[in-house]
C-alpha cells in the first residue's frame, strides 16, 4: 500500500490534501503534525477523515519540525490512540513508553539519514521486541548496494517490514520493496514537496511505477547512470508493461562510475532481467556481459545488457540500429534501407557515446562522414577510430553536406533558445537529424523548417531505440506506438518541467 505523507502549516490544507488525495485513490495518509504551526487539533484533524491514517510527529533530531516538548509530543501520540487513529508511528525509543491500546496499529520506526548501518540486522532484531505491527526501517543510502541489504531484510523479516533506502542510491528501493514483502511505501503528495530524501509522488508511484501491483513475481528492468534525474526511460518501458498487461517494472538505478561492477555483482539478488545503460557507464558495462553482439564490439559501447533463458548476460547497443532507421525515415526511405545512407555527405556534431553509435553505423553503410566537436581532442580521436574526417568546431558550417546530425546537448531543455548550428550554413533539401527530444522541436529543426530542409527529431531515435531494448528485455513485440505516445504527451509544452 502506499502511505501519502502530508505536511502542511495550516489544519485546512492538511485536511484539503487528505480530501484530494482520497478521491485519486489513495487509501492510507500519513498526517505530519511536526509541519503544523500550531500545537495539533486531533478532534478536528480525525473527524470525518476520508481514509486511513498515520499520525507522526518528528523530532528535530529525526530531520523534524516538532518545535514543543517531549512531553507534548507523547501526549498527542497517546490522545490520538486514545481517539482511535488508525496507526500510530513511534520511534523505537520511545515504543515502550507508549502502549498498546484500542485497535490503534505500532508503526515502530527507524531512520538514519546518514547512513545504512552495518548493523541493519540487529536494530531490526531489537525493534521486533517493541511490539509492531509494522516495523519501519529507513536509511541512507551512500551506495546503490545499500539497498540490496535493506531489501534482503525486509525480505527474511518474521514481521512486516516497511524498509528502503533514502536518497538516489535508494529510490528504486522504494519501488522494490513492494516485491520483497514490504506493507508499505511511502509518497509525496506531489514532486515539489518531498519530504524525505528520494521521495517520489504519489502518480508517479500509483500510476508510473504502479506499486500496488508489484509482488513477489514481478520481473524487474531499470536503467543504469548516474545522472538520472530527467531519463524518460522509466516512462515508456512502464507504460508499455502496462499496456502488454505484463507484471514487469523498471525503475532507475543511480550508479556512480567507479561502483558499476560491485554494484552489478550486488544486484544479482535482484535477479534484474536487463538494463538501459546511460552515462558514464556505456564502455564499462560490456565487463559485465558474457557476450556481446557485432555492433558493441565495433563501436566498443552498449547501451543494453540482457539476460537470456540461460542466465547469461548479452550486451548490445541499440543506438546504433535506431539511428540508421531514423536516417533512412528521414531520407524518405524504409527504416531497414541502411544502404539509403551510401554516398551521403554527413556532418556529426559531438563526439561523445551516441555519436560513436551513429558515427559507426553511417561509415559502415557507405556515408562519408565528417565529425565536429566542441572538444577537437575528442573529435580527432573518434575520427581515428572511425577512419573518417574530423574539422574544427568553427568550420563546422564550411562544409557540404547532405545530411547534418546534432550529437550535442545544445538546445536540449531548459536550454531551448540555442542552436548548435546557425541557420544560414543550412540549405534546401538536406536532411536534418537532432538527437534531442526534449523538446522534440528543438531551435535547430525549426530552423531547418525555414530553410526547407528536411528534419526529423530524436523522438524517433529515442523511442526506437527503447523498443529494440524492451523487444530483447521480453522477448515480445514492443507497442511502439503507445510508447511514442506516451513520450510525447510528456513532453507536451503544457507538462514541461521549469
Amino acid at each position: 500500500m502506499i502511505c501519502v505523507s502530508i505536511g502542511r502549516t495550516r489544519h485546512k490544507m492538511v485536511t484539503l490534501e487528505h480530501q484530494a488525495l482520497a478521491q485519486k485513490g489513495a487509501e492510507l495518509v500519513e498526517y505530519r503534525l511536526d509541519y503544523l504551526s500550531h500545537l495539533p487539533d486531533l478532534g478536528r484533524l480525525l473527524q470525518d477523515r476520508p481514509t486511513p491514517i498515520v499520525i507522526t510527529i518528528r523530532r528535530a533530531e529525526d530531520k523534524g519540525r516538532w518545535r514543543d516538548t517531549e512531553e507534548q509530543r507523547q501526549t498527542l501520540l497517546r490522545q490520538a490512540i486514545v481517539q482511535g487513529v488508525e496507526y500510530v508511528d513511534l520511534e523505537m525509543d520511545i515504543a515502550q513508553q507508549i502502549r498498546r491500546y484500542g485497535k490503534t496499529k505500532r508503526i515502530i520506526s527507524f531512520h538514519n539519514f546518514r547512513e545504512t548501518p552495518e548493523d541493519l540486522a540487529d536494530i531490526h532484531a531489537k525493534m521486533t521486541k517493541l511490539d509492531p505491527d509494522i516495523i519501519k526501517l529507513t536509511t541512507m543510502a551512500n551506495s546503490p548496494g545499500d539497498m540490496v541489504r535493506i531489501l534482503q531484510l525486509v525480505k527474511h523479516s518474521s514481521v512486516p517490514t516497511a524498509g528502503f533506502c533514502m536518497g538516489d542510491f535508494g529510490t528504486a528501493s522504494r519501488i522494490l520493496c513492494g516485491k520483497y514483502g514490504s506493507p508499505l511505501t511511502y509518497a509525496t503528495f506531489n514532486k515539489d514537496r518531498e519530504l524525505a530524501p528520494g521521495q517520489l509522488s504519489f502518480d508517479e508511484m500509483k500510476h508510473l511505477y504502479r506499486f500496488d501491483q508489484i509482488n513477489a513475481d514481478t520481473q524487474v528492468f531499470g536503467v543504469l547512470g548516474d545522472p538520472l534525474a530527467h531519463s524518460y526511460s522509466p516512462l515508456i518501458h512502464n507504460a508499455a508493461f502496462q499496456q502488454l498487461g505484463m507484471n514487469a517494472v523498471y525503475v532507475p538505478f543511480r550508479v556512480p562510475k567507479d561502483k558499476l561492477q560491485a554494484t552489478l555483482r550486488d544486484f544479482d539478488w535482484l535477479d534484474v532481467k536487463g538494463y538501459s545503460v546511460t552515462i558514464p557507464h556505456k564502455e564499462d558495462v560490456i565487463g559485465k556481459a558474457d557476450l556481446s553482439d557485432e555492433a558493441v564490439q565495433s563501436i566498443g559501447a552498449a547501451n543494453t545488457l540482457w539476460k537470456d533463458a540461460g542466465n547469461q548476460w548479452h550486451a548490445t547497443n541499440t543506438d546504433y540500429l535506431a539511428a540508421l532507421q531514423t536516417l533512412a525515415i528521414g531520407l524518405d526511405s524504409e527504416p531497414d534501407n541502411h544502404f539509403v545512407l551510401a554516398g551521403k555527405r554527413v556532418m556529426m556534431l559531438g563526439a561523445g557515446g551516441v555519436a560513436m553509435a551513429i558515427g559507426a553505423g553511417v561509415v559502415k553503410n557507405g556515408g562519408i562522414l565528417m565529425l565536429a566537436s566542441r572538444t577537437h581532442a575528442r573529435a580527432k580521436e573518434l575520427a581515428e577510430r572511425l577512419d573518417c574526417q574530423h574539422v574544427l568546431w568553427e568550420n563546422r558550417g564550411a562544409q557540404y553536406a547532405d545530411v547534418l546530425i546534432n550529437c550535442t546537448p545544445v538546445g536540449m531543455h531548459p536550454d531551448v533558445d540555442n542552436s548548435p548550428f546557425a541557420d544560414n550554413w543550412m540549405r534546401e533539401g538536406m536532411l536534418v537529424f537532432d538527437t534531442i527530444y526534449n523538446p522534440e522541436n528543438t531551435l535547430l529543426l525549426k530552423q531547418a523548417k525555414l530553410r526547407e530542409a528536411k528534419t526529423i527529431s530524436g523522438l524517433e531515435m529515442f523511442i526506437r531505440q527503447a523498443a529494440a531494448q524492451f523487444e530483447l528485455f521480453t522477448g515480445q513485440p514492443a507497442p511502439i506506438e503507445h510508447m511514442r505516445e506516451t513520450l510525447r504527451q510528456e513532453l507536451s509544452p503544457v507538462r514541461l518541467k521549469p
